[in-house]
C-alpha cells in the first residue's frame, strides 16, 4: 500500500504493517512503541544524572511504569469503546489489533510514580519532573506507530494543505475501513466514488501531535533551570500537551466519545488538565513571589 505527501514530494510505496522474523509476523507499531520506551528511559536517566539523582532508580521505576501504562492505556480504550467490547469481551486482551489510548498510559504512569515514590520514600514531584521528559520523547516516537497502522488521522483536507496525506487502497487498506465522515467528504469534494479516486486525502494528525510534542519537549528542557518548585515541569507538560491534544483531537476521525455528553473524551480531558495545571502553576508562583518579597523586607 502506498502513502503520499504530495506537497512535500514524499511517496512511500508498498508500506507494510508488519515484517516477518523466523516465520513470525512482527508489527512495526510494536517495534516503534518499544523504541519510544527505550529512548524515553534513556532520556529520563540522562536528566537524572545531570540533576544529581540516582539514574538507576529510574530504570527500576520504568519496569513498573511500562507494565501498568500498557494496562492503563488498554483499559482507557476499552472503557470508552464499551459498545464493542461489551459484546466481544474476549477481545479485551487482544492488543495485537491495536486499541491503546495514550492518556490511559499517562494516567497509569503518574499513579505508578506516586505509589513507587511512596514505597521508596523519595520525592514524587522530583521523580515526576525528571521522568516526564522521557514520557514526552516516548510519545514523539510512538506516534509514528500510527503512521504504519494507517490510523489516528483526521478528516479530509484540501490540496492546499502542505501536510496533506494520501492513503491509497491496497491489500492492507480497504475502502470499508474508511470512516464514513471521510468517505462522504472525499466523494463530495472529488465528485467520484472512492473506488474511482483510489485514495483518501486526510489530515496526518499523528504527525501534528508528534511535531507538537517536539515543541513541548524543547520548552520543558529550556524551562528546566527556571522552574520555581518541584512538580512544575510535570504541570507544564500537562499544559503544553493538553493544549495541543485538545486542538488535534478535534480533527481526528477515531475519537473516543463520552456517553450521554457526546464529547471526545481525550479532548475534554486535555482541556481540564491544561486549565487545572495552569491554575496550579499561577497560584504556586504567586505564593512563592509573595514569600520572596516578604523575606526581602
Amino acid at each position: 500500500m502506498d502513502i503520499q505527501f504530495p506537497n512535500l514530494h514524499i511517496n512511500i510505496e508498498n508500506l507494510p504493517k508488519t515484517f516477518s522474523l523466523f516465520g513470525i509476523d512482527i508489527a512495526f507499531y510494536g517495534c516503534i512503541i518499544a523504541l519510544g520506551i527505550l529512548a524515553g528511559i534513556f532520556l529520563a536517566c540522562y536528566m537524572a544524572k545531570i540533576t544529581g539523582q540516582d539514574y538507576e532508580q529510574y530504570i527500576d521505576f520504568a519496569i513498573y511504569a511500562i507494565v501498568f501504562s500498557v494496562i492503563g492505556a488498554r483499559l482507557y480504550y476499552v472503557v470508552f469503546s464499551w459498545d464493542y467490547y461489551g459484546k466481544h469481551p474476549a477481545e479485551i486482551i487482544n492488543i495485537r489489533q491495536g486499541g491503546l489510548a495514550i492518556y490511559g498510559g499517562v494516567i497509569a504512569a503518574v499513579l505508578t510514580c506516586f505509589v513507587y515514590t511512596r514505597i521508596k520514600k523519595i520525592s514524587f514531584r522530583k521523580v515526576a519532573d525528571t521522568g516526564v521528559y522521557g514520557l514526552v520523547l516516548g510519545q514523539i516516537i510512538g506516534r509514528w506507530g500510527n503512521f504504519f497502522n494507517r490510523e489516528a488521522f483526521g478528516g479530509v483536507t484540501g490540496d492546499g494543505n502542505p501536510f496533506a496525506m494520501r492513503i491509497f487502497f491496497g491489500d492492507e487498506y480497504k475502502i470499508s475501513q474508511v470512516p464514513d465522515v471521510v468517505r462522504e467528504s472525499m466523494e463530495t469534494w472529488k465528485g467520484k466514488s472512492l473506488t474511482e479516486i483510489g485514495y483518501i486525502q486526510v489530515q496526518p494528525t499523528f504527525l501534528y501531535e508528534s511535531l507538537w510534542n517536539v515543541f513541548v519537549l524543547i520548552l520543558m528542557i529550556v524551562f528546566r533551570k527556571k522552574k520555581k518548585f518541584d512538580g512544575e515541569i510535570l504541570l507544564w507538560y500537562f499544559i503544553g500537551y493538553g493544549i495541543g491534544r485538545a486542538v488535534i483531537e478535534g480533527m481526528r476521525t477515531d475519537q473516543l466519545i463520552m456517553p450521554v455528553i457526546g464529547w471526545p473524551v481525550s479532548q475534554a480531558l486535555s482541556i481540564i488538565l491544561s486549565v487545572t495545571a495552569l491554575s496550579v502553576v499561577v497560584v504556586k508562583r504567586m505564593r512563592i513571589r509573595k514569600k520572596v518579597k516578604a523575606g526581602g523586607k
